[in-house]
């Protein structure tokens, strides 16, 4: 009881519960697309995107998440339960081709994985049409996206899985977005691409080594 009270009465008193970081961004379309697949594949169910302020956590999964992290995920990823890694951070620690391979078959590059296999990613064709109006309805619930980037979401989903195509309004738009050709096949862009282009995003945005908590009552007067 005690516990809760100390966790739960401070924040009747908070007007705003998240920190603004600096870097953080609304989701590109590709990697909108492929946080769809990764919800529509269940893959939370085994794998939480929270490292908790624990000394175990830290050491095992990087700095521990930032509410900010999160504010742009309608729902959010947190879990309750893992049976594999957290990935909160797992942007940039593999490569496009190790996930590729993972995800096609975990035992492949996991002796010890009992993650089934998602082969059917790399030849089915990312559904990115109405991509546009998906931004429109995640701009209904407060995700920043502006009319240059509901405009621009085909061409920039289209753009970010590309060797070849001019990143340069995308990147733009995006900071930090990676754009190149994630699956290895350069003939269409898959849903393998959508989700490989989310998982390597996924903590990357936010320069944690240099993050320092604002002080209370910041966050009492911020809005």
């Amino acid at each position: 009881m005690i516990g809760g009270i100390v966790e739960i009465v401070p924040l009747f008193y908070l007007e705003n519960t998240i920190e603004k970081v600096e870097g953080m961004r609304p989701y590109t379309p590709l990697e909108l697309a492929g946080r769809d697949i990764y919800v529509r594949e269940g893959c939370y169910v085994c794998h939480s995107q929270m490292i908790r302020p624990f000394r175990d956590e830290v050491e095992r999964y990087g700095h521990y998440s930032l509410a900010a992290e999160s504010m742009y995920d309608h729902p959010f990823q947190w879990g309750s339960k893992r049976t594999g890694p957290d990935l909160a951070r797992v942007g940039g620690r593999y490569s496009d081709e190790w996930h590729v391979a993972h995800l096609q078959d975990p035992r492949s590059v996991v002796p010890e994985s009992v993650m089934p296999t998602y082969a059917f990613l790399s030849t089915t064709e990312v559904d990115i049409h109405n991509i546009g109006a998906h931004l429109a309805a995640n701009r209904a619930v407060g995700v920043p996206y502006t009319d240059e980037m509901i405009a621009s979401a085909l061409a920039d989903a289209r753009t970010q899985g590309s060797a070849t195509a001019d990143a340069t309004g995308l990147q733009g738009r995006y900071a930090k977005a990676g754009a190149r050709d994630f699956d290895g096949n350069a003939a269409k862009l898959t849903e393998m691409d959508a989700l490989v282009a989310y998982l390597q995003m996924l903590g990357t945005l936010v320069d944690v080594e240099a993050y320092k908590p604002a002080p209370a009552e910041t966050l009492e007067t911020s809005q």
